[in-house]
C-alpha cells in the first residue's frame, strides 16, 4: 500500500465545514433514557469530520478517526434532528485536526476535538465513508 500523498498542497485547508444531521429515533438513545446516546452523537460528529474533507482528497483516498476528545453537556429528545458540524483546524502532513459540536437547534448538546488520520484505500474498496449507512436516520 503506498503513502498518502501530503495534504498540505493548499487544497485541504483550515476553515473547511461538514455537517451531518440525524433523526434521535428508537435505535440511536441511550438504553436507560430516551435521549441521544453519546457514541451516536460521536458518531455523528467524525462523519461530520469526515464529509468536511473527503471532496478535497484523491478518489483513492479517505481518513480514519484516531482520536476524540468529547463532552456530552445535554440530551436530545426522540423526534430531535440534532446537527453535527466539524471545522477543520489544522493540518500537519496526514494528520487532521477538527473542533466538532453537536446542536439540537440552537442548543449545543456536544463539544470537542477529534482527529483523523489520510489513508490509502485498498483497491477494492467500495465506500470512502462519510455516513451513508441507514442506521442513523440521516436527514
Amino acid at each position: 500500500m503506498t503513502q498518502p500523498t501530503d495534504a498540505t498542497d493548499g487544497i485541504l485547508a483550515p476553515g473547511l465545514v461538514g455537517r451531518r444531521e440525524v433523526l434521535v429515533c428508537e435505535h440511536n438513545v441511550a438504553p436507560h433514557v430516551a435521549k441521544l446516546s453519546t457514541p451516536s452523537m460521536i458518531r455523528a460528529m467524525e462523519q461530520a469530520s469526515q464529509r468536511a474533507i473527503l471532496d478535497y482528497l484523491p478518489a483513492e483516498q479517505s481518513t480514519v478517526g484516531f482520536e476524540v476528545n468529547i463532552r456530552h453537556v445535554a440530551g436530545a429528545d426522540i423526534g430531535a434532528t440534532v446537527t453535527a458540524v466539524a471545522e477543520l483546524e489544522r493540518v500537519d502532513g496526514r494528520w487532521l485536526y477538527f473542533k466538532v459540536e453537536a446542536l439540537d437547534g440552537d442548543r449545543t448538546i456536544g463539544v470537542g476535538t477529534h482527529r483523523r488520520a489520510i489513508i490509502t484505500l485498498p483497491p477494492d474498496a467500495t465506500n470512502r465513508g462519510g455516513g451513508n449507512d441507514s442506521h442513523t436516520h440521516e436527514l
